[in-house]
This record gives structure tokens, C-alpha cells and sequence, in this order.
């Protein structure tokens, strides 16, 4: 007798499907290709044994597998399009969120969701706003609501161009609203990851990582404990993300998620960032945790490797 399996999908192109929220989204080759060699990436997390597939491999995979009873489905991140890729190629449909509950997601993922964790940060809908903004703050970047990997930033210095205006225009009639942050000289990138089980939320751990230009670079293989030292959190900063976590995601969601901020060279930590699925900073958490030898050094994960069934 066959025992039922936990099929894990690893769909990093999440964010663009985010983003785009039609379910018929096609994302690009890029991005697919990035997950069919991704499967080390869940590995890390959930064992060398766990069986890992692309979204759009399931259906190959199934007629690959004919014996294998999958009894749940855990990706990257859930979104439209993956459930209904998931969907046209066979998946029962027991296994999957229902519409409203994916629906609930991208909501919650909308950057206005944080505002009251980030009181330097506004949602905007006009270049009248943005421009009062930039009189006041001189350095402003601007954030589609729904974007993710660095895409949907706009740096602005003093004034908006014409593109700045066209591009907030665009963004106001799709997305509702722009987010405009009052820009900081970062001095480092650092993330919570939290898992949250039926009501209950746990911190995991603490990851460092690097960026260029908002795009995900590297992280830093550090303890928790050199992390809380390096970059200077305090118990009230943790203990205040997971009471928000509590009244704003708990009643919503299950899973693991990531709270990204960053401190500023005199010493603040802003928050800049939710994310609710796994995350780069969960993996090289649970890779230091595997290979504690490798403290101290730059992670990614590797991807060179044809991962495709």
C-alpha cells in the first residue's frame, strides 16, 4: 500500500502572478525556467525525500507517478494562477484554497495592508499628493501595491517627471493606489520569518540579506543572535510585528511568511515589506541551520542544476 505524499510546488514566479491576479496569466520563461531548477530550494526546507514539481509539471509528474496519492499540495506562495494551472492539469480540487481565500491573500499582500506599521510611508493617488510629499521629504521611492523581486519602484529626487506622472496613472487606475516611502540610506536588509498554525504565531528565525536596487542579491548565513546584535532589534520590535501579525494575518492565513525591514544609518528599523509565503531568508535560515560551518558566509541558493522531471 502506497502511503499518501505531500506534493510541494515550487512556483517563485508568485510574485508576478500576484501582481497581474488574472489566474490565466502566463509568466515569463525566465521565471519558469527558474522553477523547474528550484527543487533544492523546498528540499532545504522540508527534506532531501520531499517531492518537489514545477506548477506547470504536475500534470507530466502525475502520469510519471500513476501510484502516488498526493494528500496535500504546499507551495511557494498560492496565488490565482497557480491554482488554476494546478487545476487544468488534473489536481483535485479538494486539495486547493478556495477562490475566496486566494482572493484574501493578494488583498492582504496589497502594500497599503502595512501602512500602520510604516509611519513614514502614504498611500497616494494623485502627483498633487506626491508632489506635497517631495516638498516635505525631498526623496520619495514609489511602490506598486502589488509587485515584488524590484519591479514596480520608482526612485524620485525632488520633483515627478513625465514618466513618474504617466507611471503613477497607470498604477492609481490598476492597483487603486501608490505607496510613496520617504527614501533612507539603508544600512542593512533583515527579515522575521514567522510561521502562523491555526491561530498561534511562531517566530522561526531571523535572516540578513542583500539587495541592488530592490532586487534580492545574497543573504548572510548569521545566527539569530548575531543578527538581533548587528543590526540592534529589541524584543519590543518583535514582539510588536507578531501583535500585529495577530489582529491583521492570523485570522487570515496559514503558513509561513516573511516581514522584511531594514536599518538606516543612525538607527532605525523600518519596516518596508510583507510577504506571505516562503521566503529566500526562511531557506538560508534552515541552510545555516543544516550547514552551520557556513556561518558567516553569502548564500544563494544554487540553481544551476536541470532540476525538471
Amino acid at each position: 500500500m502506497v502511503s499518501p505524499v505531500t506534493l510541494y510546488v515550487f512556483n517563485p514566479e508568485h510574485d508576478l502572478c500576484l501582481a497581474n491576479g488574472d489566474p490565466n496569466y502566463v509568466p515569463p520563461q525566465s521565471a519558469l525556467d527558474f522553477a523547474r531548477r528550484g527543487k533544492g530550494v523546498m528540499q532545504t526546507l522540508y527534506g532531501d525525500d520531499a517531492v518537489v514539481i514545477a506548477a506547470d509539471d504536475y500534470a507530466e509528474w502525475s502520469r510519471m507517478t500513476p501510484d502516488v496519492v498526493v494528500d496535500r499540495i504546499v507551495p511557494w506562495g498560492w496565488d490565482a494562477r497557480l491554482k488554476q494551472t494546478l487545476l487544468k492539469q488534473g489536481a483535485d480540487s479538494a486539495l486547493l484554497p478556495s477562490d475566496l481565500y486566494i482572493d484574501k491573500l493578494r488583498d492582504l499582500q496589497h502594500r497599503s495592508t502595512i501602512l500602520s506599521l510604516q509611519p513614514m510611508a502614504f498611500s497616494v493617488r494623485s502627483a498633487s499628493e506626491v508632489d506635497s510629499l517631495l516638498t516635505e521629504y525631498k526623496r520619495l521611492v514609489l511602490k506598486a501595491p502589488w509587485s515584488g523581486s524590484g519591479r514596480g519602484l520608482r526612485w524620485v529626487d525632488g520633483h515627478l517627471s513625465t514618466h513618474d506622472e504617466a507611471w503613477l496613472a497607470k498604477t492609481v487606475a490598476a492597483q487603486r493606489c501608490a505607496i510613496a516611502e520617504v527614501r533612507y540610506d539603508v544600512d542593512q536588509d533583515f527579515a522575521f520569518e514567522f510561521h502562523i498554525d491555526h491561530g498561534i504565531v511562531r517566530t522561526v528565525g531571523l535572516s540578513l540579506f542583500a539587495t541592488q536596487s530592490g532586487i534580492y542579491r545574497h543573504n548572510v548565513l548569521l545566527s539569530d543572535d548575531d543578527i538581533r546584535d548587528r543590526v540592534g532589534i529589541t524584543p519590543e520590535l518583535e514582539s510588536g510585528l507578531r501583535h500585529w501579525l495577530q489582529l491583521n494575518i492570523v485570522p487570515y492565513y496559514n503558513g509561513f511568511l516573511g516581514v522584511d525591514l531594514f536599518s538606516t544609518a543612525d538607527g532605525n528599523l523600518v519596516v518596508s515589506e510583507l510577504n506571505l509565503r516562503h521566503t529566500m531568508g526562511l531557506v538560508a535560515h534552515r541552510f545555516l541551520q543544516l550547514h552551520p560551518d557556513k556561518a558567516g558566509q553569502n548564500w544563494a541558493p544554487d540553481l544551476k542544476a536541470d532540476n525538471s522531471i
